[in-house]
């Protein structure tokens, strides 16, 4: 019984928390139309993020920069920005947006 509750707490903070990340401006280019948002999150972190705030916050920056609209534009990009011997320690994941005249 108690090899059974270690191995469940055991699995339970191996797994890692789920964290609510918002997606915030970090690159882009008016001239191109593009607009790149990212979130950073630690190894043991399970994030969680908002695919519509995140079309939002794109939308606002294209608009300031008189497009009329945003659309996401390819895949996510990951990288790792705090190797460890053992692994990572913190991700930073982008993702790039189009801005439209639409």
């Amino acid at each position: 019984m108690k090899k059974l509750l270690l191995t469940g707490l055991a699995c339970t903070l191996l797994v890692g928390c789920t964290v609510h990340k918002e997606l915030v401006a970090t690159g882009g280019s008016k001239s191109d139309g593009t607009i790149e948002l990212s979130y950073t999150y630690s190894g043991f972190e399970v994030p969680k993020i908002s695919e519509e705030q995140g079309l939002e916050v794109a939308k606002k920056r294209c608009s300031s920069w008189g497009y009329k609209n945003a659309e996401k534009f390819g895949g996510k990009r990951q990288v790792c920005t705090m190797p460890t011997g053992f692994g990572c320690n913190e991700f930073t994941v982008t993702m790039q947006y189009q801005c439209l005249d639409k």
